[in-house]
């Protein structure tokens, strides 16, 4: 019982995370995802310190091993900068489906930079995933072209991010983890944001925002926050590995925003696509469970 109330406090928090992707979507167009990037991190910040101080005291705040918590911090923010505009792009699930490479990604950078080893059962779901990636981007190469490698990249950039979360393993809670993580990924965006201003790139000029445009903002702020804290506490209450796999609700929950909320339906090249890559995931997350047994 206590493991089917983590796994759905967990699907809870993922489902959670696509609907603020749907929202970030919503303003396409209205605001550079430069500047959306680093408002929503701001608006995040305090948040989490409030969260941070009233849980562990003014000790969390004093940062370990600051160099790594950077590196995860930089990771972040080339991920959602990556993402937002695939967002803009793109349909949402195709987006989120690309970036579902990222556990295939992570293994095979554990392999290189944490010395773990990959059987020919991950490198079997590496391929498939690929394949499922193909079969997404063929359309949107031929409508977009390079652009639409952008949630590729953004999966790399996560995969980072995980492979540093591993190494910063004990380095703080998960609350302070995720404050550090954010404190380190702001002054980067907001970089960002003020020199695509300043670029004379007409899509990234910052102007004033309309008021829809911080609440919406704040919105993913808020959810995104309280998401990574659902699946937390999904995690402790079942285990990584059940909880983990909860992350396959955000394909389906993006589709149907597609479907119902931006009228767009994908093509049967584009589903099989998707099956590939969950597969390929689900196969790569019951590696480590089986070699356990």
């Amino acid at each position: 019982m206590r493991k089917s109330t983590g796994f759905v406090i967990a699907l809870a928090g993922f489902a959670l995370l696509s609907c603020g992707d749907a929202v970030i979507k919503s303003m396409a167009g209205e605001w550079p995802a430069t500047a959306i990037a680093a408002l929503r991190f701001c608006i995040a910040i305090p948040l989490l310190g409030i969260l941070v101080l009233a849980q562990n005291g003014k000790q969390a705040l004093v940062v370990r091993r600051p160099v790594l918590q950077a590196a995860r911090g930089v990771s972040i923010a080339f991920a959602s900068l990556l993402f937002f505009l695939s967002l803009f792009f793109m349909p949402q699930a195709e987006a989120t489906a690309i970036v579902f490479v990222n556990p295939i990604l992570t293994a095979i950078l554990s392999m290189v930079f944490l010395r773990e080893r990959m059987n020919y059962a991950g490198w079997a779901s590496a391929a498939v995933a690929l394949c499922g990636v193909a079969l997404i981007l063929r359309p949107n190469l031929a409508e977009l072209g390079l652009i639409a490698l952008l949630p590729l990249v953004a999966a790399f950039f996560f995969a980072c991010m995980m492979i540093f979360n591993r190494m910063a393993a004990g380095t703080g809670t998960a609350v302070v983890l995720q404050f550090y993580l954010a404190l380190a990924a702001t002054p980067l965006l907001m970089l960002f944001a003020v020199t695509g201003h300043y670029s004379g790139i007409e899509a990234l000029q910052v102007t004033t925002p309309d008021w829809s445009i911080i609440a919406r903002c704040a919105i993913v702020a808020v959810s995104a926050s309280l998401a990574h804290g659902l699946i937390y506490v999904g995690t402790t209450r079942a285990n990584a590995a059940v909880a983990a796999q909860a992350v396959y609700i955000q394909l389906p929950v993006a589709l149907a925003i597609d479907a119902f909320i931006f009228r767009h339906w994908p093509d049967l090249a584009a589903m099989i696509g998707v099956v590939l890559i969950i597969s390929a995931g689900l196969v790569n997350g019951l590696i480590p469970l089986m070699r356990r047994k």
